[in-house]
């Protein structure tokens, strides 16, 4: 059974050990750099109220993803960003739709009318996840450099609230 609540602070550490391991084994996150448990801290701290943070834990209290959402400077005022992780090995399995219920309902609650998901153009995986939520296209952004130089295009898709 999947578990979803509101992430805190004390989850950092978990939450970085799960997105360091995504990021060793590279190619579908935008993030080459790992993080520490301060790093997660700082980032949920970094637009406070207009943000939300939930993860997804299994039967046990183990830790199976987090999503967030929070404000852009890309974006338009009344659109946020979303970022979504799932722990290796168990994508595919409900972790995203669970964590993503709980999401819409907090954008919209936020009074944010759209949210944006900007994926790798190489990431298969996000981007099915993506558009099975409901996410459209509308923007590609190609030749963009990350920060280990590899250079990748990248996706942009719209959910309506």
């Amino acid at each position: 059974m999947i578990h979803v609540r509101r992430a805190g602070s004390l989850d950092a550490g978990a939450m970085a050990d799960l997105l360091n391991a995504i990021i060793a084994r590279g190619g579908t996150t935008a993030h080459t750099q790992l993080v520490t448990r301060s790093t997660i801290i700082s980032w949920m701290a970094r637009h406070g109220d207009q943000a939300a943070w939930h993860l997804a834990e299994n039967d046990r209290g183990d830790l199976i993803g987090f999503q967030f959402i929070e404000p852009h400077s890309d974006l338009p005022p009344d659109a946020c960003d979303v970022a979504t992780f799932v722990r290796l090995g168990q994508t595919g399995l409900g972790i995203g739709s669970s964590l993503f219920d709980a999401t819409r309902s907090a954008a919209h609650a936020l009074g944010y009318k759209w949210i944006n998901a900007t994926i790798r153009a190489d990431n298969t995986g996000g981007l099915a996840y993506y558009q099975s939520r409901g996410f459209e296209d509308y923007a590609r952004h190609p030749d963009i450099q990350l920060g280990d130089g590899t250079v990748t295009d990248k996706i942009s898709k719209r959910f309506n609230l």
